[in-house]
């Protein structure tokens, strides 16, 4: 979450600076806005891309670079198959009950974001389903 991010930054912001313009979409998570129960090491990098999305903002005005931070809430991807260790069953089970986001309702926003006319740029956005209010409450059926 935090490594990659650097290092792709590291590569393509030179190149940013020299062309005068470009923008850089990070990826962060509800779990940047608040901390929760056994998320230790996730949210604690999930608010270091918020961190960095924010310096990175101030950093780069100056060459004419947006800097967007989405923030996805519950997304139906591997991630809970990962937090589960492989565990279909118990992955499956976290969204049943409501809609979850898609990976294409993110690359959709991502794509919205980055089409935006020059002089707009969203600097911070949190995305969640209709059944979700934050990181603590889901409405499930």
């Amino acid at each position: 979450n935090v490594k990659g991010l650097l290092y792709v930054s590291k590569a393509v912001i030179p190149e940013m600076i020299a062309n005068g313009k470009g923008h850089i979409i990070n990826i962060g998570s509800t779990a940047a806005k608040e901390v929760y129960k056994e998320g230790n090491v996730y949210c604690a990098s999930k608010h270091a891309v918020a961190a960095i999305s924010e310096a990175q903002r101030i950093d780069l005005l100056r060459h004419k670079i947006k800097v967007t931070a989405i923030h996805p809430g519950a997304a139906e991807t591997e991630f809970s198959l990962v937090r589960f260790k492989g565990d279909t069953e118990k992955a499956k089970a976290v969204y049943e009950g409501y809609q979850p986001l898609t990976a294409g309702d993110i690359a959709n926003t991502i794509y919205y974001c980055a089409t935006l006319p020059d002089h707009v740029c969203i600097n911070d956005l949190v995305i969640t389903c209709t059944a979700q209010a934050n990181s603590f409450y889901t409405y499930k059926e």
